[in-house]
């Protein structure tokens, strides 16, 4: 596996988003952090642990050791129709087997939190009887249940129902177009973008503008958005009867006509 993605929300509107990669065997802490202690995953809230609690990234799954001596923390499954764990004050190594989780501790105003995606799950071979022989790898394993997995569909559609070479929606444009889903009404441009980063890094491994320098963010920004498009295109894993999946179009607004058999992938 290739380790996991973790994305903490800014706290505030001027500061960045944190995206960190972690490989398998590597570790990273969060909490209030001190200049003696310093953490990578900086929550910087008065009701929070300076040091609160600790990833540990496994061969196929991760951990979540909590600090804390008095606070439970949650492990939310976004996916999951509100299924999550409570890991108590002091566990240590807790595994959690959801592929993408929302990491939650308590504070004196609402909440703090932070997500983590995570690796494939793995699964028997169906013909490989009694454990024989070496498991055969998924090149690429989407849970077409998954919010990531509505994401690319969202960014596929316009190539979908148009043969002609149109634009990739930009992350506003995902962002409109898939929000109206009952289960995605607070869905951020932030949590698209890290969406797309899971997308391109994790889950396809593309290669393109955002790996060679491209000029500029929005430029590799774009970049990833296409090369993610074209993979998914290009190998069948977004199809037309995908398109289902996305919430119905504004009432009144005229649909466009689905792409006509036989062209181009």
């Amino acid at each position: 596996m290739s380790g996991i993605l973790i994305h903490l929300p800014s706290a505030h509107r001027t500061e960045p988003a944190t995206t960190r990669r972690l490989g398998p065997g590597e570790t990273a802490r969060f909490g209030r952090g001190t200049k003696a202690h310093p953490v990578e995953l900086l929550l910087p809230d008065p009701a929070v642990s300076r040091l609160a609690g600790e990833i540990l990234v496994a061969q196929d799954h991760w951990q979540l050791t909590n600090y804390s001596t008095t606070h439970s923390y949650l492990v939310e499954n976004p996916e999951g129709a509100g299924e999550y764990l409570r890991v108590p004050p002091r566990r240590a190594g807790a595994p959690i087997p959801f592929e993408f989780a929302r990491v939650v501790l308590p504070t004196r105003g609402s909440t703090v939190s932070f997500q983590v995606f995570a690796p494939d799950h793995v699964y028997l071979d169906a013909d490989d009887f009694g454990g024989r022989g070496t498991r055969t790898l998924n090149a690429y394993s989407l849970d077409e249940t998954a919010t990531y997995f509505l994401v690319l569909v969202a960014l596929c559609e316009p190539r979908l129902r148009d043969e002609s070479a149109v634009s990739v929606p930009t992350t506003p444009q995902v962002v409109e177009r898939i929000s109206t889903h009952p289960a995605l009404t607070r869905l951020t441009a932030r949590a698209v973008n890290a969406h797309i980063d899971y997308l391109a890094e994790q889950k396809l491994r593309v290669r393109g503008p955002q790996d060679v320098g491209a000029a500029g963010s929005g430029a590799r920004r774009t970049g990833k958005r296409e090369a993610v498009v074209g993979v998914a295109l290009r190998f069948g894993l977004v199809r037309e009867e995908h398109l289902a999946l996305l919430p119905s179009r504004t009432p009144g607004a005229p649909s466009p006509e689905p792409a006509r058999p036989g062209g181009h992938r």
